[in-house]
């Protein structure tokens, strides 16, 4: 594959999973707003046209499209991410303010949607300058990014399931804790370097990190199953719970695709069907 090859393929790939990401993020936020926020759902509403265009248009495009096309496709979509991460900052503040009392969105939240509209951001700044960082620097970057979009995640699962929950509860708690012990690991790794760039200690770091990552896939499968048959007590959208599991999903794809690149070896990228 060549090198414009592999650009308009990484582009599609970004673009396609990440998009419909925050077409989902604002309906989420606008679940969240009271009734009488009218403006701050039709900027919801706005934003998930905007995105669902974007995520068709994405869809349309080929691996033989003209990677110029792509460019400024690239241009267009960092755009509206950029204006949906202000929608996101602006609301952060807004409930940090008390301005939006009752409403149920949880600042934790906003600040988790905001980081990942930013992170979508930069990858689209990367790819159209061509500046992709060194593997072992990616490999600890992309990590710290995750674990700790892991561990938001068990968080909101916790909070946002019936509290007469208590075993699914205990269970998304665990995670919780484990993610925030891999997510310090993760930044002490972080702050050893240059010398932790090691090849046996960054392989060691994918290791732990993938089977971890694995066990909360398969939590977030199994409460995303029970939500959509109705079986489980919750406030949790089913769109939520599956927008959570696939993006376990891509955590671990990237993972397998670090392993590759370091080791040379290699992968089945063990994918669960939706």
């Amino acid at each position: 594959m060549g090198m414009s090859d592999a650009f308009v393929a990484r582009s599609l790939e970004e673009v396609r999973f990440w998009s419909r990401i925050m077409k989902e993020h604002s309906l989420f936020l606008r679940l969240g707003f009271r009734c009488e926020d009218t403006s701050l759902i039709n900027e919801a509403n706005h934003f998930y046209a905007i995105f669902e265009s974007i995520e068709a248009r994405a869809n349309a495009f080929t691996g033989g499209t003209d990677p110029n096309v792509i460019k400024r496709f690239n241009d267009e979509v960092h755009n509206a991410v950029s204006h949906i991460w202000l929608f996101k900052r602006k609301v952060l503040g807004l409930i940090l303010t008390c301005k939006l009392p009752g409403s149920n969105n949880f600042p934790l939240l906003v600040d988790h949607v905001s980081r990942e509209a930013n992170y979508f951001r930069n990858r689209l700044t990367e790819l159209n300058t061509g500046t992709l960082e060194p593997l072992p620097d990616a490999i600890i970057d992309e990590n710290v990014f995750f674990l700790r979009i892991m561990a938001d995640h068990a968080k909101f699962i916790s909070h946002l399931l019936d509290p007469s929950e208590r075993k699914l509860i205990d269970q998304a708690n665990h995670f919780s804790e484990e993610f925030d012990k891999l997510l310090f690991q993760a930044r002490d790794l972080e702050s050893m370097r240059p010398q932790s760039q090691t090849v046996p200690l960054l392989d060691q770091f994918l290791d732990q990190n993938r089977v971890s990552v694995k066990s909360l896939r398969d939590f977030k499968k199994t409460a995303r199953d029970l939500i959509e048959a109705c079986r489980i007590k919750s406030i949790i959208h089913p769109l939520l719970a599956d927008h959570v599991f696939r993006e376990a999903e891509h955590f671990l794809f990237i993972i397998d695709m670090f392993e590759r690149s370091l080791t040379g070896r290699p992968f089945q990228a063990e994918r669960l069907d939706a």
